[in-house]
């Protein structure tokens, strides 16, 4: 869609309400809500906004940016009252001269995604996210008893979180964007929803879409979602499977022939393992995840399998066109756009070093190295790797770790009200 076709839509939909939306350096959505006739200003010239504001931002931008809408990603927020429509159009972060803001999420996976396509590649990548439902009192107040207690893919009576999920896969619908599946998750209260495969940039501003919509969604059923990776200590924990196809002259490179990965496939994988330790700041980036990659059911092998369990790394359906390289160990509170961008440049510098994958068949559980057990251990990799300082623009790193180190402070003082402000917050 182009922006005289917006404007348009805008016209004959009677929609009253336009959100100008944009993530933070973390990957939290932020917004501002202009008027009709404004947006044709907004496409032309953008709206200025305080970015030194914004978290991550601090620092590091000393002058406004403007929000600069695309037209490709419009879409009617469907939770919002019929009459009198709001809308919402994600925007690119640019400096008032012009030039791109080094910081913006989608700037940064653009530059990844730019670099596959040069080396001669087509990137797919889907999601499968996981969250709980949490019941509120008559205050609106967390009360953490979950919303039932189901377990993995239980139907109604059991399963009391079918209604929700449904409502969230048609509000989602609505705004073009279509699940593959739903269903109910190990945890009590514990949901999942998976998508199809899209373009890395696609698939990045569907799920900070399908974030927003969960939360609305649930909010009208009186419960609140959070994507927290391990709410509750004693059960499973929330992940972000991230599934990553690479196409070379539309063949799908992770697909195995005569029971083979090309060795295009395994150097990509072996450069995404080889780098993932560093990138798991980004990956998992709250003290609460390393709650459960700490835990016995989580993937935190650092190793790759067909089969095992606890490997943050596997091939589902090697055999099959759906093949693909599956990570486990990310969880739902990353940015996406950095995570995908960090995953898409790993796979590429693997291929240019032709790095080798190890087999670990015959490799005990317990002589597998693990991933970063704590947020400090993952502060430390990240800040010695030239790797991320190569993918990232200068001083991204840092606002990550000012962040951590704030958050640890805080962990530390009192654990459980952490936790919980965490779970209100993600």
């Amino acid at each position: 869609m182009q922006a005289n076709e917006v404007l348009g839509f805008i016209e004959e939909n009677d929609v009253k309400f336009i959100r100008l939306a944009f993530t933070d350096a973390f990957g939290q959505l932020k917004n501002i809500a202009i008027l009709p006739d404004q947006l044709s200003t907004a496409f032309e010239e953008g709206i200025a906004i305080d970015a030194t504001a914004v978290e991550g931002y601090e620092g590091v931008v000393d002058e406004d940016l403007l929000l600069c809408p695309d037209p490709s990603t419009l879409c009617i927020l469907p939770w919002r009252p019929q009459a009198g429509r709001v809308c919402r159009l994600l925007c690119e972060l640019v400096k008032p001269d012009g030039e791109q803001f080094a910081f913006g999420s989608r700037a940064i996976l653009r530059r990844s995604t730019q670099n596959a396509k040069a080396a001669g590649f087509d990137v797919r990548i889907a999601t499968d996210c996981e969250f709980y439902l949490f019941d509120l009192d008559e205050r609106g107040k967390l009360t953490m008893q979950t919303h039932d207690e189901a377990g993995y893919m239980d139907v109604a009576p059991l399963d009391r979180c079918e209604d929700v999920r449904r409502d969230i896969c048609l509000m989602l619908e609505q705004m073009d964007i279509r699940p593959e599946c739903s269903h109910h998750e190990r945890g009590p209260g514990q949901n999942g929803v998976d998508f199809h495969r899209a373009d890395p940039m696609t698939a990045a501003d569907h799920y900070v879409a399908f974030i927003h919509a969960v939360r609305s969604v649930a909010l009208r059923y009186g419960v609140h979602a959070t994507f927290v990776p391990k709410p509750i200590t004693e059960q499973i924990g929330n992940g972000l499977h991230v599934n990553l196809s690479f196409y070379q002259d539309g063949n799908n490179l992770f697909r195995m022939t005569d029971g083979v990965l090309s060795e295009t496939a395994q150097a990509m994988m072996a450069g995404i393992l080889r780098r993932l330790p560093e990138m798991t700041l980004f990956l998992n980036p709250l003290p609460n995840s390393y709650n459960r990659l700490k835990s016995d059911n989580a993937f935190s092998l650092h190793c790759w399998s067909m089969k095992r369990d606890r490997a943050c790394m596997r091939i589902p359906l090697p055999q099959s066109r759906f093949a693909r390289m599956q990570l486990s160990s990310p969880d739902p509170t990353m940015n996406v756009y950095i995570g995908f961008a960090l995953l898409i440049e790993a796979a590429l510098e693997g291929l240019r070093d032709g790095a080798l994958l190890k087999d670990f068949k015959t490799v005990a559980d317990e002589d597998i190295q693990k991933l970063p057990q704590s947020l400090e251990h993952a502060i430390a990799l990240a800040k010695d790797s030239a790797f991320i300082a190569k993918v990232l623009p200068d001083g991204l790193l840092e606002q990550y770790v000012q962040r951590a180190h704030s958050m640890l402070g805080e962990y530390e003082r009192d654990a459980r009200v952490f936790n919980r402000k965490q779970i209100m917050r993600f």
